[in-house]
This record gives C-alpha cells, sequence and structure tokens, in this order.
C-alpha cells in the first residue's frame, strides 16, 4: 500500500491550501482516512478524519477552516485548508487505518508566513 500526499507549499496567513492524497498498490477499502501533521519540536497530532459514509471529525484548532473529503473512485482524500495561520505550519501526512495496521504517506510540507 503506498500514500502520496501532496499540495504542500509555502502561502501567506489568510490564504489557503488543498492537500491531496492517493492511495495505490491495495484495493483496502478506504473505510476511514486520516490527515495529521507535526510542527518541530512537537508531537504528531490529528487535524481531520473522513469516513466512508461521509462522518468528519475536526479538532478544535482547524475546525470551521479545513474540510477533509474523498473520492472513493479515485482512491484520493483531500484537505482543503483556509484561513490559514502561521501556528498550522507542519509536515502534514496522509494516514490510512487498517486491522494490519496504519499506512503512512511520506508528508507534505505547509509553511504560513505571517
Amino acid at each position: 500500500v503506498q500514500l502520496q500526499a501532496s499540495g504542500g507549499g509555502l502561502v501567506q496567513a489568510g490564504g489557503s491550501l488543498r492537500l491531496s492524497c492517493v492511495v495505490s498498490g491495495s484495493a483496502l477499502s478506504l473505510n476511514i482516512m486520516r490527515w495529521y501533521r507535526q510542527a518541530p519540536g512537537k508531537e504528531r497530532e490529528l487535524v481531520a478524519a473522513f469516513t466512508r459514509n461521509g462522518d468528519t471529525t475536526y479538532p478544535d484548532p482547524v475546525k470551521g477552516r479545513f474540510t477533509i473529503s474523498g473520492d472513493v473512485a479515485k482512491r484520493t482524500v483531500y484537505l482543503q485548508m483556509d484561513s490559514l495561520k502561521p501556528e498550522d505550519t507542519a509536515v502534514y501526512y496522509c494516514n490510512l487505518p487498517t486491522i494490519w495496521g496504519d499506512y503512512w504517506g511520506q508528508g507534505t510540507q505547509v509553511t504560513v508566513s505571517s
């Protein structure tokens, strides 16, 4: 199973970015997909979760600004990030949890300048 994340970059505060994560190499059902982030010197934290039936979960720091969505046919999950803040600066990782363990993308850097 391979997860390929893309879409990161440098953006000014208040701007937007859209991250994508393509899952390949397996016919695993994408029942749950998640995005995490890790800032320098901090632990990895969950920023969004998406289930196959459309349920979504966001922690308070990103609620109302981030939107996770998925295209099951394209085996792709997206993270739309709006009203970005400097504290959103981090490496963002997509995650596919399975009964055999978690699969992770390689990470994509998001940098928000003030």
